[in-house]
């Protein structure tokens, strides 16, 4: 098996220009290296690699544009990272409100078992969720001022604060526990059903997590896949056996989530800076074209025209 070993930013300058990638400023190159990590810039190659058999870049192939696209990526990782806070902040809102509506407003009534699902099957879910919840509360409640003012003023933290200190994966899970009619009442406020939530929720947990690690996003796909939607046939996707080739389960699908999640104006605004960041994009690629990014990303050329579907 071979081995990997350190290598100094000069000698992975050198492998890059060995495998026929342009480095026109040296210094440029290393400054980009130490602070970004040869690893995680050398991970947007693909797009340039004439062929997974021969692994060298396409002729013309430059640092500048390969730190472009890792850039680009960057962006549109930030922008859909304060976008998947806006949908945790508001479904943690949303959630509380119903279960304290229901149920309570202590933790002595809203974590009850009974409050949830009474399928066969579902009571160890349950109850190792609430384990999960009240361990969350014990170690992550302490650390925040709204929480130490409830249990030091109260005696208890009602369910609106108790949401502040939850993952957005136990919130995921804790949708999947609750009785149908909350289920239903909550998904009737974002006006899709209840199995579509379902789905939903593990692909924005899933997209959360990644960006909150600044892994690559522009071609990442999810293990779980959306339905087909009226955006879908809007667009004109193309078909490939029977399936959209766009939008099932890559960066394109967690748009269309978003679309269906987010207020209007907060969607525009989304496909706006999306759009922008495209522009900037479009400007610094020279041998290959902006549609190839796109295309690995599963987003169409008129993607735009969802802020007005």
């Amino acid at each position: 098996m071979a081995v990997k070993v350190f290598k100094t930013i000069d000698e992975q300058i050198q492998i890059l220009k060995n495998k026929g990638l342009i480095v026109d400023d040296i210094d440029f190159a290393r400054d980009i290296l130490i602070r970004e990590n040869y690893f995680f810039v050398s991970g947007y190659r693909h797009l340039f690699i004439k062929s997974p058999r021969e692994r060298r870049y396409i002729e013309g192939s430059t640092f500048r544009e390969l730190f472009a696209v890792f850039n680009f990526d960057r962006q549109i990782r930030n922008i859909i990272f304060k976008n998947l806070l806006i949908i945790e902040n508001n479904m943690k809102s949303i959630f509380s409100y119903q279960l304290s509506k229901q149920y309570g407003y202590r933790e002595s009534d809203y974590l009850k078992p009974s409050n949830f699902s009474q399928e066969p099957g579902r009571s160890r879910q349950i109850n190792d969720l609430l384990k999960k919840m009240k361990r969350q509360i014990r170690v992550n409640g302490g650390q925040h001022s709204a929480t130490n003012h409830y249990i030091n003023n109260y005696g208890y933290i009602p369910m609106w604060v108790v949401v502040k200190v939850l993952s957005f994966g136990i919130v995921s899970e804790l949708f999947i526990i609750m009785k149908r009619e909350d289920q239903e009442a909550i998904a009737d406020i974002y006006g899709v059903t209840v199995e579509n939530l379902m789905v939903y929720m593990p692909i924005l947990a899933n997209f959360r997590n990644l960006c909150a690690h600044e892994d690559i996003l522009y071609n990442h796909k999810t293990q779980r896949v959306i339905g087909d939607t009226r955006y879908h046939s809007a667009l004109s996707i193309p078909l490939m056996d029977g399936e959209y080739i766009y939008g099932k389960n890559d960066v394109f699908a967690l748009i269309i989530i978003l679309k269906q999640l987010l207020r209007s104006d907060e969607f525009r605004l989304l496909i706006n800076e999306i759009s922008y960041e495209i522009n900037i994009l479009t400007g610094k690629l020279h041998t290959i074209q902006i549609g190839k990014v796109l295309d690995a990303m599963g987003i169409p050329i008129n993607f735009r025209k969802l802020s007005n579907i």
